[in-house]
């Protein structure tokens, strides 16, 4: 397998939206894709709210890395998220996942990023099989929270 790499640009976005659909797909949460390509585009083109990542197959994208930065404030450095990592299914098992990690590793490291992150559902047994054999840990004492809707709305009219 000879995988390469390249860094989507603004032309890429039905692509990313087509593989974010296929993770949702995977992942039992199609109904929950609201984003649309003018969206996509303005937050990750415009805005700089994320950058993508393909595996090449020769000319064609087989896997897909979303992410952006944190922060640590322990650490006092940025940090890589990964958001989405997606590998079509009839190229798994052949290291393209490997190799998507790898080379975020690398930009992490090239970055001068502390630590490179991301969730897990607990369903997902062959990603966290994968994950733990290549050193990854899980991180148990800790609970991921979340706002959204009209809850977050109604808190952040309260803050305005």
């Amino acid at each position: 397998m000879e995988v390469t790499f390249r860094m989507a640009d603004r032309g890429d976005t039905p692509q990313i939206l087509w593989f974010i659909r296929q993770l949702a797909e995977y992942e039992r949460m199609a109904d929950q894709v609201v984003a649309d390509e003018a969206t996509l585009e303005r937050q990750i083109f415009d805005e700089k709210g994320a950058e993508v990542l393909f595996a090449l197959e020769g000319d064609r994208e087989v896997g897909f890395a979303l992410f952006f930065h944190n922060f640590s404030t322990f650490l006092g450095r940025r940090g890589l998220y990964l958001e989405d990592l997606y590998v079509l299914p009839e190229c798994r098992g052949r290291g393209y996942g490997k190799a998507l990690l790898r080379r975020l590793a690398a930009i992490a490291a090239e970055r001068g990023c502390g630590r490179m992150e991301w969730w897990c559902l607990d369903w997902n047994r062959p990603s966290i099989d994968f994950y733990k054999s290549l050193g990854a840990e899980p991180m148990d004492e800790w609970t991921v929270y979340r706002l959204t809707g009209d809850t977050l709305k109604n808190l952040a009219a309260e803050g305005r």
